[in-house]
Protein backbone atom coordinates (compact mmCIF):
# COMPACT_ATOMS: atom_id res chain seq x y z
CA UNK A 1 0.00 0.00 0.00
CA UNK A 2 1.36 3.21 -0.56
CA UNK A 3 1.91 5.73 2.14
CA UNK A 4 3.81 8.56 2.93
CA UNK A 5 4.96 10.72 6.43
CA UNK A 6 5.49 14.47 6.29
CA UNK A 7 8.61 15.48 8.69
CA UNK A 8 8.78 18.87 9.61
CA UNK A 9 11.86 21.01 9.17
CA UNK A 10 12.69 23.61 10.82
CA UNK A 11 10.14 26.69 10.43
CA UNK A 12 9.01 26.53 6.15
CA UNK A 13 9.70 23.40 5.30
CA UNK A 14 9.02 19.79 5.34
CA UNK A 15 10.78 16.30 3.81
CA UNK A 16 8.28 13.84 2.12
CA UNK A 17 8.95 9.96 2.86
CA UNK A 18 7.44 7.12 1.15
CA UNK A 19 4.40 7.59 -0.96
CA UNK A 20 1.24 8.72 -0.24
CA UNK A 21 -2.22 6.81 1.21
CA UNK A 22 -3.90 9.72 -1.15
CA UNK A 23 -3.42 11.59 -4.28
CA UNK A 24 -0.49 14.15 -4.77
CA UNK A 25 -0.94 17.07 -2.83
CA UNK A 26 -1.15 20.79 -5.06
CA UNK A 27 0.01 22.32 -1.96
CA UNK A 28 4.27 22.38 -3.35
CA UNK A 29 5.90 20.90 0.13
CA UNK A 30 9.51 20.92 -0.53
CA UNK A 31 12.35 21.42 1.60
CA UNK A 32 14.27 25.20 0.48
CA UNK A 33 11.72 25.84 -1.65
CA UNK A 34 9.87 29.94 -0.75
CA UNK A 35 8.94 30.93 2.23
CA UNK A 36 5.49 30.27 3.40
CA UNK A 37 4.77 33.87 3.64
CA UNK A 38 5.33 34.06 -0.16
CA UNK A 39 3.43 31.51 -1.30
CA UNK A 40 0.56 30.74 0.48
CA UNK A 41 -1.70 33.34 -1.50
CA UNK A 42 -1.08 30.83 -4.65
CA UNK A 43 -0.16 26.97 -3.09
CA UNK A 44 -2.10 27.44 -0.17
CA UNK A 45 -5.46 29.29 -1.71
CA UNK A 46 -5.34 26.66 -4.38
CA UNK A 47 -5.97 23.48 -1.42
CA UNK A 48 -8.02 25.94 0.54
CA UNK A 49 -10.67 26.98 -2.17
CA UNK A 50 -11.06 23.56 -3.83
CA UNK A 51 -14.36 23.10 -1.53
CA UNK A 52 -15.24 26.69 -1.34
CA UNK A 53 -18.74 27.22 0.01
CA UNK A 54 -19.42 30.47 -0.81
CA UNK A 55 -20.32 31.70 2.83
CA UNK A 56 -17.26 34.13 4.26
CA UNK A 57 -16.75 35.07 8.13
CA UNK A 58 -14.94 38.12 8.22
CA UNK A 59 -13.23 40.03 11.06
CA UNK A 60 -10.67 42.31 12.49
CA UNK A 61 -7.79 41.80 15.30
CA UNK A 62 -6.08 43.98 17.16
CA UNK A 63 -2.19 43.45 18.62
CA UNK A 64 -0.62 46.48 19.76
CA UNK A 65 0.36 48.88 16.73
CA UNK A 66 -0.92 46.30 14.31
CA UNK A 67 -4.53 44.92 13.05
CA UNK A 68 -4.81 41.36 11.20
CA UNK A 69 -7.82 41.33 9.20
CA UNK A 70 -9.34 37.43 8.31
CA UNK A 71 -11.69 36.10 5.71
CA UNK A 72 -12.73 32.43 6.60
CA UNK A 73 -15.20 29.99 5.15
CA UNK A 74 -18.05 30.04 7.29
CA UNK A 75 -19.06 26.48 6.30
CA UNK A 76 -16.08 24.65 6.38
CA UNK A 77 -13.99 26.62 8.98
CA UNK A 78 -11.21 26.89 6.76
CA UNK A 79 -8.81 30.15 6.82
CA UNK A 80 -8.91 31.84 3.19
CA UNK A 81 -7.08 35.34 3.77
CA UNK A 82 -5.52 37.57 5.88
CA UNK A 83 -3.73 40.63 5.79
CA UNK A 84 -1.89 42.65 8.54
CA UNK A 85 -1.48 46.30 8.92
CA UNK A 86 0.82 48.54 11.02
CA UNK A 87 -2.41 50.82 11.85
CA UNK A 88 -5.94 50.53 12.38
CA UNK A 89 -7.71 49.97 9.52
CA UNK A 90 -9.62 52.22 7.29
CA UNK A 91 -11.78 52.56 4.34
CA UNK A 92 -9.53 52.72 2.02
CA UNK A 93 -7.67 49.29 3.24
CA UNK A 94 -10.75 47.62 3.57
CA UNK A 95 -11.32 47.99 0.00
CA UNK A 96 -8.23 46.89 -1.13
CA UNK A 97 -8.20 43.61 1.50
CA UNK A 98 -11.63 42.42 -0.18
CA UNK A 99 -10.46 43.56 -3.44
CA UNK A 100 -7.62 41.34 -3.36
CA UNK A 101 -10.05 37.93 -2.20
CA UNK A 102 -12.05 38.63 -4.52
CA UNK A 103 -9.58 38.71 -7.53
CA UNK A 104 -8.34 35.20 -6.20
CA UNK A 105 -11.74 34.15 -6.64
CA UNK A 106 -12.32 35.47 -9.87
CA UNK A 107 -9.40 33.95 -11.27
CA UNK A 108 -11.03 30.61 -10.03
CA UNK A 109 -14.39 31.42 -11.06
CA UNK A 110 -15.84 31.48 -7.74
CA UNK A 111 -18.62 33.69 -6.30
CA UNK A 112 -19.16 35.27 -2.79
CA UNK A 113 -22.86 34.06 -1.63
CA UNK A 114 -22.94 35.79 1.81
CA UNK A 115 -21.04 37.23 4.72
CA UNK A 116 -20.92 37.13 8.34
CA UNK A 117 -19.45 39.81 10.46
CA UNK A 118 -19.45 41.71 13.52
CA UNK A 119 -21.59 45.24 14.19
CA UNK A 120 -18.60 47.62 13.35
CA UNK A 121 -18.68 50.04 10.76
CA UNK A 122 -16.12 49.05 8.61
CA UNK A 123 -18.17 46.49 7.09
CA UNK A 124 -20.88 47.88 5.31
CA UNK A 125 -20.01 50.69 2.89
CA UNK A 126 -16.90 47.84 1.87
CA UNK A 127 -19.09 45.50 1.64
CA UNK A 128 -21.42 47.25 -0.95
CA UNK A 129 -18.38 48.40 -2.94
CA UNK A 130 -16.77 45.06 -3.52
CA UNK A 131 -20.00 43.07 -3.44
CA UNK A 132 -23.14 45.08 -4.29
CA UNK A 133 -26.24 44.03 -2.44
CA UNK A 134 -24.90 40.81 -1.05
CA UNK A 135 -26.70 39.26 2.32
CA UNK A 136 -24.62 40.57 4.82
CA UNK A 137 -25.12 39.11 8.42
CA UNK A 138 -24.24 40.86 11.40
CA UNK A 139 -23.43 37.88 14.27
CA UNK A 140 -26.23 37.04 16.26
CA UNK A 141 -23.84 36.02 19.20
CA UNK A 142 -22.23 39.95 19.46
CA UNK A 143 -26.21 41.62 19.30
CA UNK A 144 -27.59 38.91 22.43
CA UNK A 145 -24.18 39.57 24.10
CA UNK A 146 -24.64 43.45 24.20
CA UNK A 147 -28.90 42.69 25.52
CA UNK A 148 -27.62 39.85 27.93
CA UNK A 149 -25.18 42.32 29.73
CA UNK A 150 -27.58 44.95 29.65
CA UNK A 151 -30.15 42.99 31.31
CA UNK A 152 -27.77 42.12 33.51
CA UNK A 153 -26.65 45.58 34.76
CA UNK A 154 -30.24 46.06 35.13
CA UNK A 155 -30.21 43.43 38.07
CA UNK A 156 -27.13 44.71 39.33
CA UNK A 157 -28.72 47.90 39.72
CA UNK A 158 -31.71 46.72 41.54
CA UNK A 159 -29.04 44.99 43.83
CA UNK A 160 -27.76 48.16 44.86
CA UNK A 161 -31.56 49.96 45.48
CA UNK A 162 -32.42 46.62 47.45
CA UNK A 163 -28.68 47.22 49.63
CA UNK A 164 -29.49 51.08 50.03
CA UNK A 165 -33.15 49.92 51.67
CA UNK A 166 -31.36 47.76 54.50
CA UNK A 167 -31.92 49.41 57.26
CA UNK A 168 -28.67 50.70 60.00
CA UNK A 169 -27.99 48.90 62.77
CA UNK A 170 -25.42 49.24 65.28
CA UNK A 171 -22.46 46.79 65.87
CA UNK A 172 -22.94 44.24 68.00
CA UNK A 173 -26.24 42.23 69.21
CA UNK A 174 -29.46 43.19 68.12
CA UNK A 175 -31.31 44.80 71.15
CA UNK A 176 -35.10 43.22 71.40
CA UNK A 177 -36.95 46.62 69.85
CA UNK A 178 -34.93 46.39 66.93
CA UNK A 179 -36.22 42.45 65.87
CA UNK A 180 -38.44 43.62 63.30
CA UNK A 181 -35.26 46.14 61.27
CA UNK A 182 -33.16 42.94 61.93
CA UNK A 183 -35.34 40.40 60.01
CA UNK A 184 -36.11 42.97 57.71
CA UNK A 185 -32.49 43.79 57.40
CA UNK A 186 -32.06 40.13 56.87
CA UNK A 187 -34.75 39.34 54.32
CA UNK A 188 -33.12 42.25 52.20
CA UNK A 189 -29.74 40.08 52.16
CA UNK A 190 -30.80 37.38 51.06
CA UNK A 191 -32.66 38.81 48.50
CA UNK A 192 -29.76 40.50 47.47
CA UNK A 193 -27.70 37.32 47.52
CA UNK A 194 -30.02 35.09 45.70
CA UNK A 195 -30.37 37.37 42.94
CA UNK A 196 -26.32 37.56 42.54
CA UNK A 197 -26.29 33.92 42.81
CA UNK A 198 -29.06 33.16 40.01
CA UNK A 199 -28.50 36.20 37.97
CA UNK A 200 -27.91 34.12 34.91
CA UNK A 201 -31.31 32.62 35.06
CA UNK A 202 -32.62 36.19 33.88
CA UNK A 203 -30.01 35.62 30.24
CA UNK A 204 -30.16 32.08 30.10
CA UNK A 205 -31.85 30.56 26.56
CA UNK A 206 -33.83 27.80 28.67
CA UNK A 207 -34.89 27.30 31.66
CA UNK A 208 -35.82 24.40 33.41
CA UNK A 209 -39.18 23.88 35.17
CA UNK A 210 -37.00 24.16 38.15
CA UNK A 211 -35.32 27.04 37.05
CA UNK A 212 -38.44 28.57 36.77
CA UNK A 213 -39.36 28.28 40.12
CA UNK A 214 -36.19 29.39 41.53
CA UNK A 215 -36.56 32.87 39.17
CA UNK A 216 -39.86 32.97 40.18
CA UNK A 217 -39.06 33.14 43.84
CA UNK A 218 -36.17 35.11 43.96
CA UNK A 219 -37.85 38.20 41.76
CA UNK A 220 -40.62 37.94 44.12
CA UNK A 221 -42.25 41.62 45.05
CA UNK A 222 -40.24 42.74 41.91
CA UNK A 223 -42.46 42.13 38.80
CA UNK A 224 -40.05 44.80 36.25
CA UNK A 225 -37.57 42.10 36.52
CA UNK A 226 -39.71 39.26 35.70
CA UNK A 227 -40.76 41.65 32.85
CA UNK A 228 -37.05 41.59 31.92
CA UNK A 229 -37.29 37.95 31.76
CA UNK A 230 -40.23 38.15 29.51
CA UNK A 231 -38.82 40.45 27.06
CA UNK A 232 -34.96 38.35 27.24
CA UNK A 233 -37.35 35.27 26.04
CA UNK A 234 -39.07 37.24 23.01
CA UNK A 235 -35.65 38.19 22.00
CA UNK A 236 -34.57 34.76 21.53
CA UNK A 237 -37.81 33.97 19.62
CA UNK A 238 -36.40 36.54 17.14
CA UNK A 239 -33.38 34.14 16.39
CA UNK A 240 -35.37 31.20 15.51
CA UNK A 241 -34.76 29.40 12.24
CA UNK A 242 -37.89 28.10 12.16
CA UNK A 243 -39.20 31.91 10.99
CA UNK A 244 -38.82 33.98 8.65
CA UNK A 245 -36.94 37.21 8.47
CA UNK A 246 -40.22 39.01 7.50
CA UNK A 247 -41.66 37.19 10.31
CA UNK A 248 -38.79 37.99 12.42
CA UNK A 249 -38.90 41.79 11.59
CA UNK A 250 -42.71 41.91 12.27
CA UNK A 251 -42.15 40.62 16.25
CA UNK A 252 -39.02 42.98 16.26
CA UNK A 253 -41.35 46.36 15.69
CA UNK A 254 -43.89 44.56 18.34
CA UNK A 255 -41.29 44.21 21.00
CA UNK A 256 -40.10 47.42 19.98
CA UNK A 257 -43.62 49.44 21.15
CA UNK A 258 -43.87 46.71 24.12
CA UNK A 259 -39.91 48.33 25.25
CA UNK A 260 -41.11 51.67 24.34
CA UNK A 261 -43.89 52.51 26.70
CA UNK A 262 -41.53 51.99 29.60
CA UNK A 263 -38.79 54.51 30.48
CA UNK A 264 -36.78 52.74 32.09
CA UNK A 265 -37.06 49.33 30.16
CA UNK A 266 -36.27 51.75 27.30
CA UNK A 267 -32.90 52.78 28.62
CA UNK A 268 -31.94 49.09 29.45
CA UNK A 269 -32.49 47.80 26.29
CA UNK A 270 -31.63 50.85 23.83
CA UNK A 271 -29.56 48.12 22.06
CA UNK A 272 -32.65 46.45 21.02
CA UNK A 273 -33.41 49.80 18.77
CA UNK A 274 -30.21 49.19 16.79
CA UNK A 275 -30.22 48.55 12.72
CA UNK A 276 -27.61 46.13 13.67
CA UNK A 277 -30.11 43.67 15.18
CA UNK A 278 -32.45 44.03 11.76
CA UNK A 279 -28.97 42.92 10.06
CA UNK A 280 -28.50 40.14 12.50
CA UNK A 281 -31.90 38.35 11.11
CA UNK A 282 -31.01 38.09 7.59
CA UNK A 283 -29.74 34.27 8.15
CA UNK A 284 -32.79 33.12 8.54
CA UNK A 285 -33.58 33.49 4.47
CA UNK A 286 -30.74 31.02 3.76
CA UNK A 287 -29.90 28.35 5.63
CA UNK A 288 -26.55 27.87 4.58
CA UNK A 289 -25.81 31.91 5.81
CA UNK A 290 -24.06 31.74 9.25
CA UNK A 291 -25.80 33.07 12.05
CA UNK A 292 -22.24 34.06 13.56
CA UNK A 293 -19.33 34.69 13.00
CA UNK A 294 -17.35 32.07 15.05
CA UNK A 295 -15.54 30.53 12.03
CA UNK A 296 -13.68 33.46 12.12
CA UNK A 297 -13.57 33.84 15.96
CA UNK A 298 -11.69 30.57 16.89
CA UNK A 299 -8.45 31.58 14.08
CA UNK A 300 -8.33 35.25 16.43
CA UNK A 301 -8.21 33.13 19.23
CA UNK A 302 -5.45 30.81 18.18
CA UNK A 303 -3.38 33.65 17.45
CA UNK A 304 -3.86 35.15 20.89
CA UNK A 305 -2.29 31.39 22.49
CA UNK A 306 0.36 31.42 19.69
CA UNK A 307 1.17 34.98 20.84
CA UNK A 308 0.94 33.47 24.56
CA UNK A 309 3.97 31.30 23.99
CA UNK A 310 5.82 32.23 20.89
CA UNK A 311 7.10 35.88 22.42
CA UNK A 312 8.81 36.46 19.30
CA UNK A 313 5.80 36.95 17.39
CA UNK A 314 6.11 40.99 17.65
CA UNK A 315 7.29 42.44 14.74
CA UNK A 316 5.60 43.17 11.44
CA UNK A 317 7.86 39.96 9.38
CA UNK A 318 6.94 37.45 12.19
CA UNK A 319 3.39 37.70 12.41
CA UNK A 320 2.78 37.28 8.66
CA UNK A 321 5.20 34.22 8.46
CA UNK A 322 4.04 32.63 11.32
CA UNK A 323 0.07 33.73 10.06
CA UNK A 324 1.22 31.58 6.84
CA UNK A 325 2.83 28.97 8.36
CA UNK A 326 -0.30 28.22 9.96
CA UNK A 327 -2.18 28.00 7.02
CA UNK A 328 -0.16 25.88 5.91
CA UNK A 329 -0.29 23.22 8.68
CA UNK A 330 -4.28 23.68 8.43
CA UNK A 331 -3.72 22.27 4.85
CA UNK A 332 -1.09 19.25 6.49
CA UNK A 333 -3.55 18.30 9.09
CA UNK A 334 -5.16 15.72 6.86
CA UNK A 335 -2.37 14.34 5.42
CA UNK A 336 -1.02 13.71 8.52
CA UNK A 337 -3.99 12.31 10.17
CA UNK A 338 -4.32 9.36 7.50
CA UNK A 339 -0.31 8.77 7.93
CA UNK A 340 -1.02 8.17 11.65
CA UNK A 341 -4.11 5.99 11.24
CA UNK A 342 -1.82 4.27 8.50
CA UNK A 343 0.69 3.57 11.32
CA UNK A 344 -1.74 2.80 13.73
CA UNK A 345 -2.93 0.29 11.59
CA UNK A 346 0.67 -1.03 10.78
CA UNK A 347 1.71 -1.55 14.18
CA UNK A 348 -1.54 -3.61 15.39
CA UNK A 349 -1.03 -5.92 12.73
CA UNK A 350 0.78 -8.96 14.01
Amino acid sequence: MDWRIAMPVGNFGVIIVCLSLSPPSRIGWRLGGKRASARWESDYLDWALTDFSGYLAADELYDGQFCILSIVDNRTFKRLFFQVLDHDPKHEDMIAFFGRFQAALEARQLTVLGITTDGSALYPATIQAVWGNLPHQICEFHILKDLNQAILRAVAQVRKQLAAQQPKLKRGRPKPDQKKLTQKRQRLQQKISDLFEYRFLFVQHYLTDTERATLQRITRGLPHLRVLRQIMDEIYRLFDRRCRTATALAKLVLLRKRVQRFTKLRQILKGLFSTNVEKALTFLDDRLLGATSNAVERGNRRYRKMQNSVYRVRTYAHIVARLALDLFRDAMMPLRSNVLRYLHTARAMP
